[in-house]
């Protein structure tokens, strides 16, 4: 069985996406529980985890992972209904009840 991992990433606006904190096994277990009661959007993707995993914490995420984990976090603003900054305009494109 392959253990639990969990690793939160932290963006700030104008700075790269870096390794805030990870965990494995019972320690995941609890980074998932306290991301789902602060009420932080989780996404599954073993491949990912097993990448990011790699990293050391506060370490920001390589340029060959921009892509994807804009792409993460983009969804997760038009998920609760809001838009990235720079997406102006945009709300009127999509289908999207707030």
């Amino acid at each position: 069985m392959e253990q639990k991992t969990a690793i939160g990433l932290l963006y700030e606006a104008g700075k790269s996406p870096h390794v805030a904190c990870k965990g494995f096994g019972e320690l995941a277990d609890e980074i998932i529980a306290l991301a789902e009661e602060k009420g932080i959007m989780l996404h599954q993707d073993a491949s990912l985890a097993n990448t990011l995993s790699k990293l050391d914490l506060n370490q920001e995420i390589p340029p060959e992972l921009y892509y994807v984990i804009a792409e993460l976090i983009a969804f997760s603003y038009v998920l609760r209904g809001k838009f990235p900054p720079g997406w102006s305009g945009f709300n009127s494109k999509l289908d999207i009840k707030a």
